[in-house]
This record gives structure tokens, C-alpha cells and sequence, in this order.
């Protein structure tokens, strides 16, 4: 088996926050984001629900046997 010894270049992506440049590798510990303010600026959206993810409607209950197993028994 071949082992290569060569470095394998720095990948450089796009923050998704700022859009700035932000290296994609091991050696930056916020990515895919360039930095930690990017990367906090990312969490609290989610957090405060800024971002959601779409769920469809559960249907609505006919009053049929089979929706008791889901309910508490009283």
C-alpha cells in the first residue's frame, strides 16, 4: 500500500455567514465558517428559530381506536 507524503492543500470555501474566504480544514476549528463570531452568528438563528425546517401537518384525529395507543392513559 502507498502512502502519499505530500501535503494535501488547504481547501478554501465560502463562510456561509459572511461570505467571506474561510479555510476548510482541520486547522480551523469553526468550520465551514471563518470565525467564531460567524460561527455564534449561525447558532443563535437556529436557537431563536430563525431558520426552520419545514414538517408537514400531522392529519388530523377521526376519533378512531387506532389514536388511543398514542395518548397517555388517564
Amino acid at each position: 500500500m502507498l502512502v502519499s507524503t505530500q501535503a494535501v492543500p488547504d481547501r478554501i470555501v465560502r463562510c456561509p455567514a459572511c461570505c467571506g474566504d474561510s479555510v476548510y480544514a482541520v486547522s480551523n476549528p469553526y468550520r465551514p465558517f471563518c470565525s467564531p463570531r460567524c460561527k455564534n452568528l449561525d447558532f443563535g438563528a437556529w436557537a431563536s428559530e430563525g431558520y426552520r425546517v419545514d414538517a408537514a401537518q400531522a392529519p388530523e384525529s377521526d376519533g378512531s381506536a387506532s389514536d388511543d395507543f398514542a395518548r397517555p392513559a388517564a
